[in-house]
């Protein structure tokens, strides 16, 4: 499988996330995967509801055949397309965008309680989350860290970070939105005399 980003761009969000980690009793984890979903069920789909509309194609233009004719028309569509439709940038432009969403919050979920964040002391662990094929990202916090911060803290980072995705800038992305929630973490949890790291520093990518 290909990697998402090269060991020199890992170590380099692993620097981030202690240089931030040195400033706050908070912990952070980052996490990447080329996509949420395989969505194998989607190039079948268009490809069965554009070969059904091939008879009324026929038939809106005036063209007439038999009913083996056209039944070996709709088969040859439906299998054209269905391997087109597997072509990821293709597959992946035909999945819904709420559907790509829901795919993609869901595995981060699943990824905050498969990573431990929820059982940092005081809870205040932050997941990173990013998801490249659907181009979603979203920021965690525990319940620690939204008593006191809003959810409307991580707008304007997850905002810059989708940005830095779009542009295939995993790196750069993480690298940022690491330094911005550790600000976060330093203003509402300060590091103290002693500031055990609970949860590795590495980037998580599936």
């Amino acid at each position: 499988m290909k990697r998402l980003l090269k060991e020199s761009d890992k170590a380099a969000v692993s620097a981030a996330i202690k240089q931030a980690e040195l400033r706050t009793i908070g912990e952070l984890v980052t996490v990447i995967t080329g996509a949420s979903d395989e969505y194998l069920y989607i190039p079948t789909l268009w490809a069965s509801l554009i070969a059904l509309l091939v008879p009324i194609s026929f038939v809106l233009g005036g063209t007439w055949m038999g009913v083996m004719s056209l039944f070996s028309i709709q088969i040859a569509v439906f299998i054209v397309l269905a391997l087109v439709f597997r072509i990821p940038f293709i597959k992946y432009a035909l999945v819904p965008t709420a559907l790509k969403r829901l795919r993609a919050s869901r595995v981060a979920r699943e990824q905050f309680f498969v990573q431990g964040l929820q059982n940092t002391e005081g809870r205040t662990g932050i997941l990173l989350f990013v998801s490249v094929a659907e181009r979603y990202v979203e920021i965690i916090a525990d319940k620690g860290i939204n008593d006191v911060a809003p959810k409307e803290a991580w707008n304007s980072i997850v905002t810059t970070f989708v940005s830095s995705v779009k542009a295939g800038q995993y790196k750069q992305g993480f690298v940022s939105a690491i330094g911005e929630c550790g600000e976060i973490l330093h203003q509402h949890f300060p590091a103290k005399k002693e500031n055990p790291n609970e949860l590795p520093d590495h980037l998580v990518e599936l």
